[in-house]
């Protein structure tokens, strides 16, 4: 656990990685701390939410410096609903704004949050406690990625690369895991996704391949992106239209949240 709370509060990006009944997911975080490793959802992602079971992984992407550890720990979750955002203001909005330059421009004073309030409505996700936690190679370059699978009967992360990402689905692609190691496909559904920011961090952008594992080989079904070693910053219109976007699909969530309580 130790090395998990090193590691996820210095660090200012992760990866959330669970199973489904249609298969593996990840969506990329913001790591945050209360008294246990914890990240804090946007209303946008309620279909992700909504499948989130009580086991999940949490890994580190981007280390907090050289030398330090890079890892996955895998362990049972916690979900509650923040919908007026009490609980994420109360302290994990300052840690954010520090390590997320965009919740910074949106929540970063108080007359922000009261404006941009569907930005504080958040999805509390906290690891209860850990069951193991692996060391992971740093992900050196664009193409390195997380490959996510269940594995005796738990989820499984690990960081693999591939000397070309453009197999679409039908088609196949060699993985390789970054430590050397087998990856000892069984014909399993599995996840490969990696993700890039701008400088601004406004612009982060996921890409990803969804199949089954055989071996070392990936039969992609699903594709959408492709790895971009140096996303450029959103122009002027580009950034007013995914702050317009984003605010859409968090309202949108907030929403069917309010539905549900009132039995809608």
């Amino acid at each position: 656990m130790k090395d998990l709370v090193t590691a996820w509060r210095g660090s200012y990006a992760g990866e959330l990685c669970w199973l489904t009944a249609d298969g593996p997911a990840a969506v990329p975080v913001v790591p945050l701390f209360t008294d246990r490793p914890c990240a804090a959802l946007p209303l946008a992602h309620l279909p992700e939410i909504d499948s989130l079971p009580a086991r999940a992984a949490f890994c580190v992407s981007a280390p907090a410096g050289p030398g330090s550890p890079t890892v996955v720990a895998t362990g049972a979750i916690s979900v509650s609903l923040d919908l007026r955002g009490e609980e994420f203001g109360e302290g994990l909005v300052e840690q954010e704004v520090l390590k997320h330059p965009p919740s910074r421009l949106r929540v970063g004073s108080l007359m922000a949050r009261r404006e941009n309030w569907w930005w504080m409505a958040r999805a509390l996700v906290r690891m209860t406690s850990v069951d193991d936690v692996r060391n992971l190679p740093a992900r050196t370059r664009a193409e390195d990625a997380v490959l996510v699978r269940e594995r005796d009967a738990d989820v499984r992360v690990d960081v693999v690369t591939a000397e070309d990402w453009s197999a679409g689905p039908g088609r196949e692609v060699e993985l390789w895991r970054r430590d050397g190691g087998d990856l000892d496909g069984r014909g399993g559904p599995a996840l490969v996704m990696g993700h890039q920011a701008s400088p601004d961090f406004e612009r982060w952008e996921r890409w990803f391949r969804g199949g089954t594992l055989s071996g070392q080989v990936l039969r992609v079904d699903t594709a959408e992106g492709d790895p971009d070693p140096a996303p450029r910053p959103f122009r002027l219109l580009e950034r007013l239209r995914n702050h317009r976007e984003v605010e859409r699909a968090c309202r949108a969530g907030v929403a069917a949240v309010e539905r549900r309580r009132l039995g809608r």
